[in-house]
């Protein structure tokens, strides 16, 4: 292998959004940085099973839904 090429491995703390943390070796940030996570699977919930919201931004949702209203489809 070439040398220098690689980035730097090392070691990191990752905080959950729950508080619980552990170590693991990363290339992001420098040696003993913290990682704060917004979003991790004890929360998101893609791995989690919750229900998704649906957010109306700049009336997208209900230009959608008045079009497709006769369809039979409930909201």
């Amino acid at each position: 292998m070439k040398a220098e090429i690689h980035p730097d491995y090392h070691t990191i703390k990752v905080v959950m959004t729950d508080g619980t943390e552990f170590k693991t070796r990363s290339t992001w940030g420098k040696d003993g940085d913290t990682m704060q996570l917004d979003i991790d699977p004890n929360t998101h919930p893609a791995w989690t099973g919750g229900t998704q919201q649906l957010l109306d931004r700049g009336g997208r949702l209900s230009r959608f839904n008045n079009k497709f209203a006769g369809l039979g489809l409930k909201k």
